[in-house]
């Protein structure tokens, strides 16, 4: 893959790349400025880049979580916590896409207060993932490698952030007309 090639599509994911930067930011500045050190990184690891099925948006995106998990002075990667152990998913689930939305049309700021403070309030773990398999559409397996994180981690996070979510939204959706489970 030639330098103009590559350049071109990791520039068609900049908006993914900021959007993800601002969820664990959580500040427009700082973003911008993940995205910078992400993408200087990117250009200076060109060589490395293997493409993939899943293009290159997932390697993006691991670059951005370890710039910004260096930034934050945290460790790469902690011990599982109890809270991560014992959710079985179908092995059919793991390659399965993601409930993504056109992202082209999805504008955050008409999404519903509740909804994005509720998102907000997740632990960070549990954050990341639902952000990256729902809004960014990763799988599964790209979620584990972006995160670096065994995939039982991954589907137990998911798992765990969906049910959260459910008990905090549970009026909205009743609101809406939405049936609401009550596993």
């Amino acid at each position: 893959m030639g330098t103009q090639e590559f350049r071109q599509l990791a520039v068609a994911e900049l908006d993914s790349v900021y959007r993800m930067a601002y969820h664990l930011a959580r500040h427009p500045d700082e973003a911008a400025d993940l995205v910078q050190e992400t993408f200087v990184k990117a250009l200076k690891a060109e060589a490395t880049f293997e493409l993939r099925e899943a293009g290159i948006r997932p390697w993006l995106f691991k670059i951005l979580h370890n710039v910004f998990y260096t930034k934050i002075g945290k460790q790469r990667r902690g011990p599982t916590l109890v809270d991560d152990l014992g959710h079985e998913s179908a092995a059919s689930e793991l390659d399965e896409p993601a409930p993504c939305w056109d992202l082209q049309s999805l504008d955050w700021e008409q999404v519903d207060e509740r909804l994005k403070q509720a998102i907000d309030e997740l632990d960070p773990r549990y954050r990341d993932v639902l952000l990256l398999w729902a809004v960014e559409g990763l799988k599964y397996r790209e979620v584990a490698d972006v995160l670096d994180v065994p995939l039982g981690t991954v589907m137990s996070r998911l798992y765990r952030a969906r049910a959260i979510l459910s008990g905090r939204l549970g009026e909205m959706a009743r609101e809406m007309g939405i049936a609401v489970s009550t596993e």
